[in-house]
């Protein structure tokens, strides 16, 4: 208790810890500085992961030997992007009912983490759930679920600055004992207590309480006190720090109680969510109310998983009493981590990631105003918005799951509907609990799955329990004491005691996929999968619901092939000429899918330009890529792993969530998203559906027709959805299709555009759960097509003219002789429209597997894709919160390729086969092929593997040539590639024959910063040669200016003086000689106050030494391995994973000095006396300049950094040696420590200071 006392101002025992409403106290005591903690196994996973990525980049061998000293680099983008495609997008938006989700801030947040609970099944409070000790649960004990959540340290990550944690936290029961303790009133039952995190501003905190205060009064709480979070402020890591919040708990009284008051509490909170972001604008992010309940709260932040228990200290106080706790350890995949998206969240902590995310909260945002249960007395819209694209998936879902828990839905219910269970074809559920089919299969008709893989924890209060995703993608094992503790985690040894707790573990199992486990903590009672699914399943009469609301399609159509083509062949063929369809798509696409019944496959990668910068028309498709997923590791396999998946659909109002009913919704089940001609034939005529159809044409020749079409059939759309249509038929056979008459006069409009702008406009009236639609196109006849029309919104395609396309194959004389041979097999033109269907829904799979995504009703409307080529203006309008990073075509534009394209279908001569466009295979007059006939023979002949000749370098300059020449495919050929102010590159021949004669030569030259990874030629000309060190000749090149990124890139055998500045990775992988960079001359500035090159210096590095009269930016030699190197003073991370070599550092430092540092030695000039505080003391050892060896090591390096450099500083201490030794600190990590540089007791000769690599280079 003392050091607790202490924290809170000395604070008496007993005294109450509160504020009066109206008071405007402080969160706690003011921040304090405080010692660092020991780097975490995560954050060093972590640096160990983006470091190896850049060690890639390092690692990759010289460009071979060409005309130019200095690397020819980028000197402007040609390519003009728009500006709108390229701004960030805010870190925190204000949400609106029906806002369409965005990709750009979903990506900003993704979670992969390590979760679980303890819960004991008597319902007992006590600290030990939250302590366990030798004795007990006293004060001191060591935290049992903290134990646990320390032990998943490795599961989360740390900021750069080692301390900072992406997210770690309890949720915990109310502490009922502490509170009446400290706030006078407290009745449990019909109180409630709020977690806050208030702005670190008294205005903007004072603010939050005043639209706290006023929403408590509305709804007719009364607020007993404010009560002051004690916390510790000096174990927060600095980034963390920067945001931190202050934190407050609001104790209230409510009239009501039980669910009741947790539905007031509920209420209260969305209110003041709402009312904030009114009245505060941006601020509003930095006032979270982290749970606010009468049966749970929530304890977490920006922290490490080891420091939770510290930061809070009300975990350590003996009356903090609670029967279960949930703990989670966050890894924030691609985001600056927040306090508000730690977890857990107010009803689950979730280990996963959301793969749908973005076609969840489109639904989400589409359903929600039609959402109402008698419970909530007509205020369900004061909930809205629900979810929140800016907030983490794993914070949507919960907020989704809560709506559900608080409407009445057990906790176990509300996640078994929205992270279903592969419940077709499963054995184990048929045999065991068959009755939860009809469960799964109504609720399919109300709410997609939130797919992906997710071991998810969840706890209302009275219940607590956990679910895995139906793959079983993330590990969960539980067991059970002889005391009915429950223990759920994600992996076993969280809390150390395998071997000493043997005897009391009275049963352990592990979370199949699907699964879920629950404990009552009411009734004392623990259930396993079937058990609950029984139950739940037992509640309401699903199989009579699901009878009533549920029509297969087989019921309306069985589904019949036609035997013969419905066109002419003429016809057909210009048809496909006019939709975009080339000889290769109908050829080794179409004709192999009906042949097959396999999608067709070619070589690994895509060397065609992109769709923006070819030359041949392109289909709208083509300007899309799949996304893949973050985390979902191992993938699924789509062959070997089908069980789990699913490509049904379903046709139909989705109906209201919170009440399910036999009147629910009445909907068409589909096995299948592509529909067979006679199936669509019989959606259309469905009257229950209320179908309706919409052609897609615009006026050809006539300025923004296509735009003013594509605006009234969405207008035309939303009208008949109002008026009570189900399914909306998008079809563009009305511009020449099946049936009518192909007409120059109407091209199609882009179905793939219809379909989004169609999605995306009832999205943003609210509507789009009222109906489904359906696409009939000529435009989609390969898997990536039918991908991108369902990843936008289609439930359903019919691709009527890729079943003409297999049926006029089979019928052809060629099929028919082809067959008669045997070089084709004999398949029906039943068999080959099967055929096609087949590859279709496979390719599909496939897709989806890849982005970890197991059921197609999931996939729907998710956007899984980004935008390359396509303007603001056709994103907003079809594909609104896709990422289109470069701008591209607008609404104009693509009518002209529609235009054109369609054009295609009207020649002036009669038409005998389609266009080749070579985008599969390189050919004449075709598509431009990165890898072609031309490149190949000149590789082979640039390296001497043509006819056995020699390599010689005129063969390689006509290698070399060929690319320059080439025509722009990728974005970097947009830009231009020549030297840089008018400047000439160097010639290498400048100094060849010094290099090979190992003579001598010296060169001036001028250098800017877009002459990147200057040096590395004729570095590799040297290695080539002589490797690392054998070269004995002399190179000195004197630059002036400013050094690119990269300056000295796997330098060796050059001695380079540059007067002026450098970038970052000065000395990346260098492995030899020598670079002194000094300011200008007549710089008025202190050097060794200023920055002259950048951060990660020396990263990699092998050999060489450096010498900067100035400062270093961040990781200064990171990964260093032999370098030697002096500098005027460091940032954070100096030396971080360094194996050899050494640093001396005549400067101030930053933190985290040492981290991860093997080898090697370094020293530091400590003239504040603070640098102790700095260091990483994981593996280094940190002592004064003890040896007479590294008093030479030093004194020499300072010698020859002052005489190369100039130096002041080095000068100084050099002129009052003894006093300035005494101020070096010397880092030794475990591999030094029995050196003669380190240990006194290694004897030191004259011949091992002769032999210091410092020396040399003097």
């Amino acid at each position: 208790m003392e050091s607790r006392t202490a924290a809170l101002g000395g604070r008496p025992a007993g005294q109450p810890l509160i504020s009066r409403p109206g008071s405007q106290a402080r969160g706690a005591a003011p921040r304090q500085c405080g010692g660092r903690k020991a780097s975490s196994a995560g954050s060093a996973a972590r640096r160990a992961d983006s470091t190896a990525t850049q060690r890639q980049g390092a690692s990759r061998a010289p460009a071979p030997v060409a005309a130019a000293l200095v690397d020819e680099q980028f000197d402007a983008a040609v390519f003009a992007a728009e500006p709108a495609a390229l701004e960030g997008f805010p870190e925190m938006q204000v949400p609106e009912a029906n806002m369409v989700a965005d990709l750009e801030t979903i990506l900003q947040e993704r979670d992969a983490c390590g979760v679980g609970f303890i819960a004991n099944l008597k319902g007992l409070r006590s600290h030990t759930i939250i302590t366990q000790g030798g004795g007990g649960g006293g004060p001191g004990a060591v935290t049992k679920a903290l134990r646990a959540l320390g032990c998943m340290e490795h599961r989360g990550a740390c900021s750069a600055d080692d301390d900072s944690g992406d997210g770690a936290g309890l949720m915990t029961q109310v502490p009922w004992k502490l509170l009446k303790r400290d706030v006078p009133g407290v009745e449990e039952g019909s109180t409630g207590v709020g977690m806050l995190f208030l702005p670190d501003d008294d205005k903007l905190a004072a603010q939050s309480k005043a639209i706290l205060e006023e929403v408590l009064a509305k709804e007719g709480l009364q607020l007993l006190a404010y009560r002051p979070v004690p916390v510790r402020h000096e174990v927060v890591g600095r980034f963390a720090k920067a945001t931190q919040p202050r934190f407050e708990q609001v104790v209230v009284k409510g009239a009501a109680s039980s669910d009741a008051l947790e539905r007031s509490l509920f209420i209260a909170r969305k209110e003041v969510e709402r009312e904030a972001r009114k009245a505060m604008g941006e601020a509003a992010a930095d006032f979270y109310i982290a749970s606010f309940s009468s049966r749970t709260i929530v304890y977490k932040g920006m922290l490490r998983s080891a420091v939770v228990g510290e930061f809070y200290l009300d975990l350590a106080d003996p009356a903090y009493e609670t029967a279960f706790a949930i703990y989670h350890r966050r890894f924030s995949t691609n985001t600056t981590p927040k306090w508000p998206l730690a977890q857990p969240m107010r009803i689950l902590g979730h280990n996963g990631e959301i793969n749908t995310l973005q076609g969840n909260l489109n639904w989400v945002a589409s359903r929600q105003a039609e959402l109402s249960h008698p419970i909530w007395n007509g205020r369900e819209s004061d909930l809205l918005p629900l979810c929140d694209a800016s907030a983490s998936d794993s914070a949507n879902l919960d907020r989704v799951a809560e709506l559900m828990v608080r409407t009445g839905y057990e906790p176990q219910e509300a996640l078994m509907l929205l992270v279903p269970e592969a419940y077709r074809n499963h054995p184990d559920l048929m045999k065991d609990y068959p009755e939860v089919v009809d469960f799964y299969e109504y609720w399919e008709g109300l709410q997609e799955g939130w797919d992906g893989p997710a071991l998810l924890v969840f706890s209302d209060g009275k219940k607590i329990g956990a679910r895995l995703d139906r793959n079983g993608l993330r590990p969960a094992r539980f067991w059970r004491t002889a005391d009915d503790t429950i223990y759920v985690a994600s992996e076993v040894g969280v809390l150390g005691d395998v071997l000493t707790n043997a005897g009391n573990v009275v049963a352990k199992g592990r979370l199949g996929p699907g699964q879920s486990v629950c404990a009552d903590l009411e009734s004392g009672t623990f259930e396993e999968n079937a058990a609950i699914s029984r139950d739940v399943a037992a509640r309401r009469p699903y199989a009579k619901w699901v009878a009533s609301s549920l029509r297969r399609l087989e019921q309306l159509d069985a589904g019949k092939w036609p035997g013969e083509p419905s066109m002419e062949a003429a016809r057909m063929l210009r048809l496909q000429a006019a939709i975009g369809m080339g000889a290769e798509d109908a050829q080794m696409v179409v004709e192999s899918m009906a042949q097959t019944g396999v999608e067709p496959t070619y070589c690994m990668g895509d060397d065609i330009p992109l769709a923006v910068l070819s030359d041949k028309p392109h289909m709208l498709a083509d300007y899309f890529k799949q996304r893949f997923a973050q985390v979902t590791n191992p993938p699924i396999d789509p062959l070997r792993e089908g069980l789990v998946m699913s490509l049904e659909m379903r046709l139909g109002a989705r109906g209201n969530l919170l009440q399910p009913g036999e009147g629910a919704y009445s909907q068409v089940l589909l096995k299948s998203p592509i529909l067979l001609e006679s199936q669509l034939k019989a959606v259309q005529e469905d009257k229950k559906l209320g179908s309706k159809t919409f052609g897609l044409s615009f006026a050809v020749g006539q300025a923004g027709s296509m735009e003013h079409a594509l605006a009234k059939l969405c207008a035309d759309v939303e009208a008949a959805v109002r008026a009570g249509c189900q399914c909306v038929v998008l079809s563009d056979r009305a511009a020449g299709g099946a049936t009518a008459a192909l007409e120059a006069g109407r091209a199609p409009v882009p179905s793939l555009l219809a379909t989004g702008a169609v999605h995306h406009h009832l999205i943003r009236a609210g509507l789009r759960s009222d109906t489904s639609i359906v696409v009939d196109t000529a435009q989609a006849f390969s898997t990536h097509h039918a991908a991108v029309l369902i990843g936008y919104g289609a439930h359903a395609i019919c691709p009527y003219l890729a079943y003409e396309t297999a049926r006029q194959w089979r019928t052809s004389s060629r099929t028919v002789a082809l067959i008669k041979t045997g070089k084709v097999p004999d398949v029906s033109v039943e068999q080959a429209q099967a055929n096609l269907k087949k590859s279709l829904e496979k390719g599909i799979l496939k897709i989806m597997s890849k982005m970890g995504i197991s059921l197609l009703s999931c996939y729907h409307g998710a956007q899984i894709f980004e935008a390359y080529g396509l303007g603001r203006q056709i994103v907003d309008a079809a594909f609104t919160g896709s990422v289109s990073r470069i701008g591209g075509l607008n609404m104009a534009d693509l009518q002209r390729e529609a235009e054109g394209a369609w054009a295609k279908g009207f020649p002036q001569a009669t038409m005998t086969k389609l266009d080749d466009y070579g985008f599969i295979q390189s050919r004449p007059k075709g598509e431009y092929h990165a890898n072609n006939q031309t490149m190949a023979k000149l590789l082979h002949k640039s390296i001497g593997l043509s006819q056995g000749s020699a390599a010689d370098p005129e063969s390689y300059e006509a290698y070399q040539k060929h690319f320059k020449e080439a025509p722009v495919h990728v974005l970097r050929d947009c830009l231009e590639l020549a030297p840089p102010s008018g400047s000439k590159p160097i010639s290498v021949d400048e100094v060849l024959k010094a290099i090979e004669t190992q003579g001598s030569v010296e060169r001036d030259y001028e250098i800017v910063n877009t002459d990147r990874s200057a040096l590395a030629r004729v570095s590799g000309v040297i290695a080539k040669r002589y490797g690392d060190s054998g070269f004995k000749g002399s190179v000195r090149l004197n630059l002036r200016g400013s050094g690119g990124q990269s300056f000295g890139v796997f330098l060796t055998g050059l001695q380079v003086r540059l007067v002026g500045e450098a970038n970052d990775y000065v000395g990346k992988g260098m492995a030899g000689g020598e670079v002194v960079i000094v300011p200008p001359p007549g710089s008025t500035f202190a050097a060794e106050s200023a920055s002259l090159v950048g951060n990660t210096c020396l990263y990699g590095a092998t050999g060489g030494a450096l010498y900067v009269n100035g400062r270093a930016g961040e990781r200064f030699a990171v990964r260093n391995s032999r370098a030697v190197a002096v500098v005027e003073g460091v940032g954070d991370h100096c030396c971080e994973y360094m194996t050899g070599g050494a640093v001396i550092v005549l400067g101030s430092a930053g933190r985290n000095a040492g981290a991860g540092m093997t080898g090697g030695l370094a020293y530091f000039y400590d003239d504040g006396g603070d640098f102790p505080d700095k260091v990483n003391t994981e593996i280094v050892a940190i002592q004064r300049v003890i040896t007479p060896a590294g008093e030479a090591q030093l004194r020499g390096a300072i010698e020859a950094h002052a005489a190369k450099t100039g130096s002041a500083r080095a000068k100084a201490l050099l002129a009052n040696w003894e006093a300035s030794k005494a101020k070096f600190w010397q880092l030794v990590p475990p591999a030094e420590k029995n050196t003669a540089e380190a240990n006194p007791a290694i004897a030191f000769s004259a011949e091992a200071a002769a032999a210091l690599p410092v020396a040399a280079t003097a």
